[in-house]
């Protein structure tokens, strides 16, 4: 019975996710400070999405099937409603999909 209980409480245990800063990203990796250091650990993003992080921002690690992964930045705020879309670049560039059809390219309704 203690040999159940031994495994069940050491191999059930996730560890928490990890909040820190991007120090600098480059070839899908990115390197992460938080309560530890992480090192070219691969980005976690929907299909079809690639992306490098500027250093500096807000990031959350985790660990998925006994590896670090980054699951990406903390988005800052905005002014999206619920179901919007935007995606933005460290330069300004900007595509917003709107709930009522909507398509803004840098601000311009399309």
């Amino acid at each position: 019975m203690w040999i159940l209980n031994y495994v069940t409480k050491n191999s059930i245990a996730q560890s928490a996710p990890d909040k820190g800063s991007v120090k600098a990203s480059s070839n899908g990796k990115i390197h992460v400070d938080a309560s530890s250091s992480y090192s070219a650990i691969p980005i976690v993003a929907p299909y079809g999405i690639t992306y490098a992080s500027p250093g500096g921002e807000d990031s959350v690690v985790i660990k998925a099937n006994g590896c670090d992964v980054c699951l990406g930045t903390i988005s800052a705020k905005n002014n999206l409603q619920p179901g919007e879309l935007m995606l933005s670049s460290k330069g300004g560039a900007s595509i917003v999909l709107k709930n009522d059809g909507g398509v803004y390219i840098n601000g311009v309704r399309y």
